[in-house]
C-alpha cells in the first residue's frame, strides 16, 4: 500500500453543485455510525447550505475502497481515521492536513488531553510519519468489562472493587458466564499489567528492552489461570477464529448466554444496533488486583474520527464541517443515538448512558502507549492464552515463550 500511495496532483473528492452550492464528500469507515453521521451531515447541511454526502462502503472494503480514490487521484474531502498502522501509508504521502495549528487553539478544548496524545505522531515515530496531529475524534476506544447485573450476581451501585471480587460474583452466579475474545487477551493482559506496570515499563516490553519474565506481567497472565480456575470461563475456553469478538458480543447481547464480556467501548454501539431493546447491562472498568501496587490504568486508543484531505477542492469548508462535528453538541448525539464513548471532557464527566459510565470512568487515567505488541509477540500472546486455560501451558512457559518471541523479532 506504503509504494502504491505515491503523491498525485491536486484533485478533490469536492465539488460545487447546481448554482455554486459547496458539496463535499465523506467516506465513513464505520456502519454503527453511519446513520448518526448521516443525520448530522444533513443538520449541517440545513445550518449551513453546504451539502455532506456519506459513503459507506462498510469496514472489510473501506480501506481498498480509500486505497482506490487515492490511485485515481479522487480522494474525498473527508474519511475516517482508522487504525494508526493502516492509515499511515495516506499520511506519509499527504493526503491528510496536520491539525496541530488548529487545535493549539479553543479548538483543542473539545477533546481530552489523552485524545490529543493520542493523536499526536512525535518526531522519529516507528511509522515514519511526519510529525503532527491528522485526526480530529469524537470517540475514544477504551477497553474494560460489560456486565449484566442480574445475571452475573452485581450489585451496580456497588460494584466490584477487585477483580477478586468480580470472579467471586461470577462465580457465585453460577459459573460459566464470562468470556472474552482470543483475539482481545493482549488487551485484557495489558490491562491488568497496569496494576504493577507502568505505561514505561510496558513499552519497554514491547520494544524488547525489559523482560515479558517479570513479576508484573507473570501476575498479569495469572487473571486467566484465576478465571479458568473458579470455573467461569464459558465453555473452559476462548472463542478463537476470525469472527471470535462477534461471537462474544452476540453471546451477550443476543442469545444472553453469558452474563460479563471483557469488550472494547465500541461494543456498546454494537449492542445498540444489534440487540437494540436490550440495555440492562452496564460497563465495568478493569477492577484493581488485591495484590496491585499501582491503579490500574485502562488500555486507550483513539476511536472513530476524521481525517482532512489538504487538496479537495474546499480544504477550508471540510475543516469547517470537521470541527463542527466534533462540538459537545454533536459529540452528545453520537453518545446518546449511537452509544460512542464521546472525546469531549465535559461530557465524559456528566451524564452518558449507563452503558458507557464505566468506560468513561477511566479516560483520565488510561493508558496511552506509543508502542504496541508486535504482529508475532500479539499473535503468540493469543496462541499462548487459550493454551494457558486449557491448562496446557503454564504461566512461566508462557513468559519463556513470548521472550523467546520477542528476542527474535527485536
Amino acid at each position: 500500500m506504503a509504494s502504491s500511495l505515491v503523491l498525485q496532483g491536486c484533485a478533490g473528492g469536492g465539488d460545487s453543485g447546481a448554482g455554486g452550492r459547496t458539496e463535499l464528500t465523506f467516506l465513513n469507515q464505520s456502519r454503527g455510525q453511519e446513520a448518526v453521521l448521516t443525520q448530522l451531515a444533513e443538520q449541517y447541511s440545513a445550518e449551513t447550505g453546504i451539502r455532506v454526502t456519506v459513503e459507506t462502503p462498510g469496514p472489510s472494503d473501506y480501506l481498498t475502497k480509500l486505497m482506490a480514490m487515492a490511485q485515481s487521484d479522487s480522494m474525498p474531502d473527508v474519511y475516517s481515521a482508522f487504525n494508526a498502522t493502516n492509515m499511515a501509508p495516506f499520511y506519509r504521502a499527504g493526503w491528510a492536513l496536520d491539525l496541530s495549528s488548529e487545535l493549539e487553539g479553543g479548538w483543542g478544548e473539545n477533546f481530552a488531553p489523552a485524545v490529543i496524545e493520542m493523536s499526536t505522531f512525535p518526531e522519529g515515530n516507528n511509522l515514519d510519519v511526519p510529525a503532527g496531529v491528522y485526526t480530529a475524534h469524537w470517540e475514544i476506544q477504551s477497553y474494560g468489562f460489560l456486565v449484566d447485573p442480574a445475571t452475573a450476581g452485581i450489585d451496580p451501585a456497588a460494584p466490584p472493587a477487585t477483580t477478586a471480587a468480580l470472579i467471586d460474583a461470577l462465580a457465585a452466579s453460577g459459573g460459566g458466564n464470562f468470556s472474552v475474545a482470543s483475539s482481545l487477551t493482549p488487551q485484557l493482559i495489558q490491562s491488568y499489567a497496569s496494576n504493577w506496570l507502568t505505561d514505561e515499563e510496558i513499552a519497554a516490553t514491547f520494544e524488547g528492552e525489559a523482560s515479558w519474565e517479570s513479576e508484573g506481567w507473570r501476575n498479569a497472565f495469572q487473571l486467566l489461570v484465576d478465571l479458568s480456575d473458579a470455573g467461569v470461563i464459558s465453555n473452559g475456553s476462548l472463542p478463537g477464529g476470525l469472527g471470535d469478538n462477534p461471537t462474544v458480543e452476540t453471546a451477550f447481547f443476543n442469545t444472553h448466554e453469558v452474563g460479563a464480556i471483557f469488550d472494547a467501548s465500541p461494543g456498546v454501539s454494537v449492542g445498540l444496533r444489534s440487540a437494540p431493546d436490550y440495555d440492562d447491562y452496564i460497563s465495568l472498568p478493569v477492577p484493581a488486583a488485591a495484590n496491585g501496587t499501582l491503579e490500574p490504568r485502562a488500555l486507550g486508543l483513539g476511536g472513530k474520527g476524521a481525517v482532512i484531505n489538504p487538496r479537495g477542492d474546499h480544504v477550508d469548508e471540510a475543516l469547517a464541517f470537521v470541527r463542527w462535528l466534533t462540538e459537545p453538541e454533536q459529540q452528545r448525539v453520537f453518545a446518546e443515538d449511537a452509544r460512542i464513548l464521546p472525546t469531549n471532557p465535559e461530557l465524559l464527566a456528566g451524564e452518558l448512558p449507563r452503558q458507557l459510565a464505566g468506560y468513561a470512568s477511566a479516560v483520565d487515567t488510561m493508558q496511552v502507549s506509543p508502542t504496541t505488541p508486535s504482529t508475532d509477540v500479539n499473535t503468540a500472546i493469543i496462541r499462548d492464552a487459550q493454551s494457558l486455560v486449557l491448562g496446557e501451558l503454564t504461566v512461566d512457559e508462557v513468559l519463556a515463550d513470548l521472550q523467546a518471541t520477542q528476542e527474535r523479532v527485536s
